[in-house]
């Protein structure tokens, strides 16, 4: 198993990508740290994953305060011990009616809600477990972008396309800040990914995602996970400060 004794702590570590990503983890040995605001569906996967044998601890937090960040953290290396591998899963992107909003349209609490739980939540969770990775010398950072940081796609509002465009460019400095002590820094830019949110919009606007990607499909969220096992393992020791797209073709930039 690639990631024996190590522990990871995943954000939005319920549903979705996030269970795959989690699901992955503990496939290789890692004990993991979940981290989730959903907390019947964060204490049912926490009984799951232990009752098949894996190590996890489940964490009621919400990432976009600072402070409810600090303590899920404290609990989780208090539990687990020192973070190795950390994921930055978590993202929202509001529809309304099956669409985003316009830039006149959009209250500023919904940009300042979005802004604050995709991108401060990278920076908060980053910033407390770097401490321990540099004074071990060691440690891996996912965080994950989309191909909507990268180039237009009328799916999402603004307030998304700016966060996850935000988190490619906070990947590459911190892999250059964190790069001389073996930490590395990576990101993942999934295309659209068969998860219940794709029921936010209508099944002819994800059909016809599938007829412009390349491979004329939708993607699954173990596909993710498969691609940040890449980078959370030795097999990516030399690999810092990328963005790795996991869309099927679709948006190439």
């Amino acid at each position: 198993m690639r990631l024996a004794n190590k522990v990871a702590l995943v954000t939005g570590a319920v549903g979705g990508i996030g269970s795959a990503i989690v699901h992955a983890l503990v496939a290789e040995g890692a004990r993991v740290g979940l981290v989730d605001l959903n907390a019947e569906a964060g204490k049912k996967f926490q009984d799951e994953l232990s009752a098949a044998g894996h190590t996890v601890f489940y964490v009621n937090a919400n990432v976009a305060n600072f402070a409810e960040c600090e303590s899920a953290h404290a609990a989780i290396k208090d539990k687990l011990g020192d973070i190795d591998i950390l994921v930055n899963n978590v993202g929202i992107s509001p529809k309304h009616d099956g669409r985003a909003l316009k830039v006149w349209e959009m209250p500023p609490e919904e940009w300042d809600k979005v802004v604050s739980v995709n991108l401060n939540s990278v920076f908060y969770m980053s910033r407390l477990v770097t401490p321990g990775m540099i004074q071990k010398r060691e440690g891996r950072i996912i965080n994950m972008s989309s191909v909507a940081g990268k180039a237009y796609c009328d799916i999402v509002a603004a307030h998304y396309a700016a966060t996850k465009a935000a988190l490619i460019g906070a990947t590459r400095h911190w892999a250059a800040e964190l790069g001389e002590y073996n930490i590395t820094v990576n990101g993942l830019a999934p295309g659209r990914i068969n998860t219940p949110l794709l029921k936010s919009v209508s099944q002819e606007t994800n059909d016809a995602v599938k007829q412009v990607t390349a491979l004329k499909r939708l993607g699954t969220p173990e596909e993710v996970a498969d691609a940040c096992m890449f980078f959370a393992s030795d097999q990516a020791r030399f690999v810092t400060g990328q963005i790795l797209d996991v869309a099927g073709g679709w948006l190439m930039t």
